[in-house]
């Protein structure tokens, strides 16, 4: 169907002066209501990239404390290595896992702090490890005191480790905290605004559409119901309603012209019936 058909056909159908006023004001309801559709879309959008962002904070967390938890392990089990001297060796490691993580935490975490500081924990992490390879000779040299390599070479260099990782949490911390900000400060932004401006455009759609329906449109029915009684059943116009405009004073003409007519009428049948 083209649209001049449709027009054309709209235009066929007649409706009342009561069905044009609300279908006209529906339409402009509809309209702040898809507005106000759009702005939710908008911000739930918008929250579902804040609420991934702060998801992968949560996850960079939790996995810059397990490399923590994994490194402080690995420390404790090379001074138990020292302490016990009966054996040199090396305790297990996952070195593929550390640095696979440590990667993953440069591209999960869009923050400019973030990539600096896991370069710095992959820098340290390196000196740390390849330190504690020496465990092994320490252990079976007779000129080297294990325990004054554990707490004077491979210590300052765990330290220096925790520090960077410690660092690194702080970091992602603050992240989270500023995408849990943007989150909490977005939803006002965009939602509040919004349903206070579609809440008030509502209400003033239908004070509208209460005052013309109380003040033209009914008034009008009146006016046309008595005209109906007027000309089929001959009684007498008496439609009353409150108001000073230009309406009241349409109907005040409409009630002479009616009463002047029916004494017109009236003269007629009695000169008809001398």
């Amino acid at each position: 169907m083209s649209i001049r058909k449709f027009f054309k056909r709209l235009r066929s159908y007649r409706l009342t002066l009561r069905a044009k006023l609300i279908a006209s004001l529906s339409l402009i309801a509809a309209i702040l209501l898809v507005s106000l559709l759009i702005s939710v879309m908008e911000y739930s959008g918008m929250s579902d990239y804040v609420s991934d962002l702060i998801a992968d904070d949560i996850s960079s967390i939790n996995v810059a404390n397990r490399l923590a938890e994994m490194s402080n392990t690995y420390n404790l089990d090379i001074l138990a290595v020292v302490g016990d001297e009966t054996t040199a060796e090396l305790p297990d490691f996952d070195d593929g896992y550390f640095k696979s993580h440590c990667d993953s935490l440069r591209s999960s975490v869009p923050s400019n702090q973030v990539k600096p500081l896991a370069d710095s924990v992959m820098y340290s992490y390196s000196a740390y490890m390849l330190t504690s390879l020496e465990l092994d000779d320490v252990i079976q040299s007779d000129f080297i005191d294990s325990r004054s390599w554990y707490f004077e070479r491979l210590q300052p260099r765990y330290d220096r480790l925790r520090s960077d990782l410690t660092a690194l949490s702080n970091a992602i911390y603050q992240d989270l905290e500023k995408n849990s900000a943007t989150f909490e400060g977005g939803f006002y932004r965009s939602i509040i605004p919004g349903i206070v401006a579609v809440g008030v455009g509502l209400l003033l759609v239908v004070m509208l559409l209460f005052f013309l329906l109380a003040f033209y449109v009914n008034p009008l029915y009146k006016m046309l119901e008595g005209l109906d009684a007027y000309r089929s059943q001959d009684k007498k116009y008496n439609v009353k309603f409150d108001g000073d405009d230009q309406l009241a004073r349409l109907n005040e003409g409409i009630a002479e012209l009616a009463n002047e007519n029916r004494q017109f009428r009236s003269r007629i049948k009695t000169i008809g019936k001398q």
